[in-house]
């Protein structure tokens, strides 16, 4: 019990940590965060015992450069680049500018949500979304008087509604896969907890819009240039669309921006040189956040936390609604640690599936309760790729749109409402 305990340190410590920043300085910014983790990182190591302080380094090294984490540092690096040599060309303003010539500023809010929605659906990836949305969306922000992370929030909370979703999603593949169903069966069945969320969200930001300042058409100065300054977006939105590796859109995104800024004399080879580098170096602190979450959650694996978790759940399971609650809390937890919710999913899966067949529930229930509440947490996390991405591109912390993130927190309630009306029905 007491070693269990002491194996969660470095969560309790970076929990309290936010917290006491949160209080004490109104919000949490990206530096401060960056802070949080290298002390929680540092309650861990220490906190390690039975090995020495290089094979505790050791293993702490191998979490933050996991290939999975390694492959997120590639996108947020090259989402930096494209992000900055777009905005250096003026792309973001032609795209927000031609957005807003076809659709009332009042709707803005709405139609970037639903954007989201269907942008993720095609492409099964959440960060992918936000990566391809996110500039846009902080254009619109300018442009309308919305507020910046009320609007960065709604293509968040849209990039989770294909991440659960999607048949190509991580998620959906692996809790499928985890629980022995077919991922037809797994939409079917995970639609009905999903759709409420959604519809009451988009009803939400019709109201929520409603303020937003109009934009004269009479503003709008439409040239063939601006058409060629939106060319990168619109590609790598429809490659975005079609499935294509996010790492292969990213990179012809960059490439697309330096054929299109040097024709229109926006700038040289070497300003776009110059906008790359600087959007790289943008993303370095969201990038060292992400590793030392990775070398956490392998410290508190290696001490056992993961288990300690498990075990102090499934223990009191007795009935299926406590099954099914068990099956939210582990994958919960594990999401919290990892800030990754494949990896969550992963870790979990195997033992939701053996507390759904002794329980009864439904495959295609637990898989649905697996990749709803991990997309939830994900939703939410201030140190989650996707909170991290969207921060990095709108230039605000990830701790202000945690307060406006609705459709991650109606999931939950979703996810809720569904297990008490079974409890009711039991």
């Amino acid at each position: 019990m007491r070693k269990g305990l002491i194996a969660l340190a470095p969560i309790v410590a970076m929990i309290v940590l936010l917290i006491v920043f949160s209080i004490y300085y109104g919000g949490v910014s990206n530096a401060p965060l960056l802070l949080i983790f290298v002390l929680a990182s540092m309650v861990g190591i220490v906190h390690t015992r039975g090995i020495s302080l290089k094979e505790r380094i050791v293993v702490f090294s191998r979490g933050a450069g996991s290939p999975n984490l390694l492959l997120m540092v590639w996108i947020f690096m090259l989402a930096g680049a494209f992000a900055a040599s777009a905005k250096e060309m003026g792309a973001a303003s032609a795209m927000v500018d031609l957005t807003l010539r076809f659709l009332p500023a009042k709707f803005a809010l709405t139609g970037l949500f639903l954007a989201a929605c269907l942008t993720s659906l095609c492409m099964g990836t959440s960060v992918g979304t936000i990566v391809a949305l996110m500039p846009i969306a902080a254009g619109l922000a300018d442009k309308t008087a919305l507020a910046l992370p009320l609007v960065a929030a709604a293509v968040v909370g849209g990039a989770f509604f294909g991440d659960n979703l999607s048949f190509i999603s991580d998620t959906t593949i692996v809790s499928t896969q985890t629980q022995g169903c077919q991922l037809s069966d797994k939409f079917r069945f995970n639609i009905k907890m999903v759709i409420p969320a959604a519809v009451i969200v988009s009803v939400l930001y019709v109201f929520l819009g409603a303020d937003a300042s109009e934009v004269s058409p009479s503003t709008f100065n439409f040239q063939l240039s601006t058409f060629t300054k939106v060319l990168p977006y619109l590609v790598v939105l429809i490659m975005a669309a079609c499935g294509v590796n996010v790492l292969v859109v990213l990179t012809l995104g960059c490439l697309l921006t330096c054929v299109t800024g040097m024709v229109d004399g926006s700038y040289d080879f070497m300003g776009w040189i110059t906008s790359t580098l600087n959007g790289v170096m943008g993303m370095s602190e969201l990038i060292l956040i992400s590793m030392l979450a990775g070398g956490i959650f392998a410290i508190v694996n290696h001490n056992g936390g993961l288990d300690f978790v498990i075990d102090s759940i499934t223990r009191r399971v007795s009935k299926r609604a406590g099954a099914e609650w068990s099956i939210c809390g582990l994958v919960a937890f594990a999401n919290i640690c990892t800030a990754n919710n494949t990896i969550a999913i992963l870790s979990v899966g195997d033992i939701a599936k053996r507390i759904a067949e002794q329980y009864d529930i439904d495959p295609r229930r637990s898989a649905s309760l697996l990749d709803t509440t991990s997309c939830c947490v994900q939703g939410i996390l201030p140190y989650g790729a996707q909170l991290l991405m969207a921060s990095g591109l709108a230039g605000i912390s990830a701790m202000s749109i945690v307060p406006w993130l609705f459709y991650p927190a109606l999931l939950g309630f979703s996810v809720a409402a569904t297990i008490i009306f079974q409890r009711k029905k039991a």
